[in-house]
């Protein structure tokens, strides 16, 4: 998958296959022992890693569709 800042970390794709779930941001915190802020910056670190801009109003349904469609 095509990145603009670097490839996706570890926990950066174990947060994406949850968002792939349909997991809230709170609700993956809790799944991971992870506070709220820390899944806020793994999710705009991924944004940013797929070129996804704040103003996009499906950028989480973009995100999982990039990693359903991941090699």
């Amino acid at each position: 998958m095509t990145m603009h800042g670097g490839p996706f970390t570890e926990r950066e794709y174990s947060v994406l296959g949850l968002m792939a779930e349909e997991l809230s941001n709170q609700a993956i915190g809790r799944r991971l022992f992870l506070s709220d802020s820390a899944i806020g910056k793994y999710t705009t670190s991924m944004f940013g890693k797929l070129g996804i801009t704040d103003d996009d109003t499906n950028r989480r349904v973009r995100a999982v569709l990039t990693y359903l469609n991941r090699p």
